[in-house]
């Protein structure tokens, strides 16, 4: 809009004061905002734990002799049982793709995480940055936008909240993969080591369905009735991503901690 002057100054004055609103409005959220975005799009920085990788991956790898030795001694004394034989040719394909995919645990690992980067940040960039800011678009929508701006900031931090348990959650499961990897091939402890996995690449993968939820989101808004209560959208939008985050998660727990539970059931059936 042009500066302000003589001539347009009965439609500038009103416009102007219209801007110095909305400037103190979303001069508070902005950090929060920041914040939020910033979680949900930045990789996650896994070098920190490499030196504690590196600890786990070597502890593991005492059992590799033991598995090795235990698996060539089944075939020996197989004799001509095929399927005992096959039985121990199957364990030892399994040993070998178990070794090769925790030694590559963490370039496995690092590789997914950045995968969901690229994909949340790519989704994210189809959306207007004036989505997330307070921009009413009439006087009863500015009434609405500042009743409404205190539970925008305080959506906007309880998903901040929920973003960094989900990057401690991430970061920290660089040192648990190679675990779980190495209990999924172990039969008895194969349902510990799914609960560990399937934790783990919902928690890696759960920001990207969060960006695609925001996209929708933001197409509300170009509907009328919904254009006219952008605040409500933008609080509903957070919290819905926010309650996302932490269904998909424990009920990735719930879920494997069941099959955890039928089969410790089963084992016991059996004994």
């Amino acid at each position: 809009m042009a500066d302000c002057s003589l001539i347009n100054l009965g439609s500038c004055l009103p416009q102007k004061f219209f801007e110095f609103i909305l400037s103190i409005l979303n001069a508070p959220l902005r950090p929060f905002l920041d914040l939020t975005l910033k979680l949900l799009s930045e990789p996650i920085n896994l070098s920190i734990f490499f030196s504690l990788w590196v600890l786990i991956v070597y502890m593991v790898s005492m059992f590799y002799a033991l598995l090795l030795l235990g698996t060539g001694i089944n075939f020996i004394i197989s004799g001509y049982d095929s399927a005992k034989r096959e039985n121990a040719k199957n364990w030892l394909r399994n040993i070998v793709i178990m070794i090769i995919l925790i030694q590559a645990s963490f370039f496995i690992y690092q590789l997914g995480v950045d995968l969901s980067s690229i994909m949340t940040s790519a989704s994210l960039h189809l959306i207007d940055e004036s989505f997330f800011l307070i921009s009413p678009k009439g006087i009863n929508d500015l009434a609405l936008s500042i009743i409404f701006s205190s539970l925008y900031i305080v959506t906007l931090i309880i998903t901040s909240i929920v973003l960094i348990m989900r990057y401690a959650f991430v970061a920290i499961g660089v040192v648990l993969f190679p675990m779980g990897i190495f209990m999924y091939f172990f039969p008895p402890l194969r349902s510990y080591g799914s609960l560990i996995i399937n934790f783990l690449g919902t928690a890696i993968f759960v920001t990207f369905f969060d960006a695609l939820l925001l996209i929708g989101f933001s197409k509300l808004t170009d509907i009328g009735i919904f254009g006219e209560m952008k605040m409500l959208v933008l609080i509903s939008a957070f919290l819905v991503i926010s309650l996302l985050m932490l269904f998909l998660m424990f009920f990735s727990i719930v879920k494997a901690s069941f099959n955890v539970y039928t089969d410790v059931k089963r084992i016991g059936g059996k004994l």
